[in-house]
């Protein structure tokens, strides 16, 4: 059998990782200033992380959600110690895009109504209803084209009053800073007015953190600098450090009843621990505070970069906007200086969204080589 020849792949099999380290099976190290899209967060093969699931494993890796499960408990209770957000409830679900698909579902249940309002370059993933408020047609089949969505430009705010006026919509979902889309991100004034509107009429605003929550952006949730509270966060990604998790951080007045909502994988016992054991990491490191520290040391160094017109993002979430498409350099820094980075929508972006245990180090290291890549071409 043949595998469904989807992906396009870059010519490297990493086979051993640690750190921010990814080895391949020719025994070459890169620096992996990508993360797999933004999911390694602390670090390939930390110790804490990978003793905890050996631990968890010779135990119990699996039982369904029809009995007791304290893992996740424990799980939602430091989740909201670290978030700040100890009164909302968690639902736990495999991934972002089924965060986001029962977000959405949510919303919909809460409200009795079903349209959606999304933003122009927003990503929330690839199930039916989340692909559908993405902003990219080509990912979207006739099927998804039947849900209910309304696509508006950032900072525009008479424009949302203007379609929520119409009383049909449920949900506004927003990612706090785009990341496929190209790290833009709306106004302070444009999140708190979005969040008025969304209480005014009676529509669920949901906060879709999963590439920018568990500290990457410096913060734990990128929303929090904006100082606004949503209806409904969703999260995965970073969560896991690479195993398979994600969630819906759901506010009180937003009540559960039984089948609601529901999942077979969503919540297992490794899962948990895993998630659990990268909050631990996140706390005792100090991680979401070198998050931080390091996004600064990278902007002030990449701005005097040849051919950047502007870095953008927060923290460890970042990108380097050239004047021209990055496609042939990311093949540079990955067969010629063994460095992963991301694309974007926007084809001159350059994303950048490493370990959060990376530091000044590994940053020197990159502008070296994109240094080194930039200037004989005398871009």
């Amino acid at each position: 059998m043949k595998l469904f020849d989807v992906y396009p792949l870059y010519d490297v099999e990493p086979v051993n990782a640690y750190d921010s380290i990814v080895l391949d099976k020719n025994g070459v190290e890169y620096l992996d200033l990508y993360g797999g899209h933004a999911v390694i967060s602390v670090g390939h093969g930390h110790p804490h992380y990978v003793k905890s699931l050996k631990k968890q494993i010779e135990k119990i890796g699996f039982y369904s959600n029809a009995v007791q499960n304290s893992s996740q408990s424990q799980l939602a209770d430091k989740l909201g110690e670290l978030s700040g957000y100890n009164e909302y409830q968690l639902f736990l679900c495999n991934s972002g895009a089924e965060a986001n698909e029962n977000a959405l579902k949510l919303a919909s249940f809460y409200t009795g109504k079903s349209r959606v309002i999304s933003f122009n370059n927003g990503f929330h993933g690839r199930t039916s209803a989340a692909v559908a408020v993405t902003d990219n047609a080509k990912i979207n089949s006739p099927l998804n084209k039947q849900q209910n969505a309304t696509f508006l430009p950032l900072n525009e705010l008479e424009l949302v009053q203007k379609e929520l006026e119409k009383d049909d919509v449920c949900a506004v979902i927003i990612e706090p800073i785009q990341g496929v889309g190209g790290l833009d991100e709306g106004t302070t004034d444009f999140f708190k007015g979005l969040e008025k509107l969304c209480r005014d009429y009676n529509v669920v605003l949901i906060l879709d953190e999963v590439q920018a929550g568990f500290g990457r952006t410096g913060k734990f949730f990128a929303h929090q600098y904006q100082g606004i509270t949503p209806d409904i966060i969703s999260i995965a990604k970073g969560m896991g450090n690479g195993f398979p998790i994600g969630g819906i951080m759901i506010a009180p007045h937003i009540e559960p009843s039984y089948g609601m909502l529901g999942t077979t994988f969503g919540g297992n016992h490794l899962a948990c621990v895993a998630a659990l054991s990268v909050l631990e990491i996140l706390e005792t490191e100090n991680l979401i505070d070198n998050a931080k520290l390091t996004g600064d040391y990278f902007m002030s160094e990449a701005i005097r970069l040849p051919g950047v017109k502007k870095v953008k993002g927060r923290g460890l979430m970042l990108g380097l906007e050239f004047d021209f498409e990055v496609s042939d350099l990311r093949k540079k820094l990955i067969y010629d200086e063994h460095i992963f980075t991301g694309g974007a929508m926007n084809k001159k972006l350059l994303r950048i969204l490493p370990p959060l245990t990376i530091g000044k180090v590994e940053i020197d290291q990159f502008i070296k080589a994109l240094q080194k890549v930039l200037v004989p071409e005398k871009i």
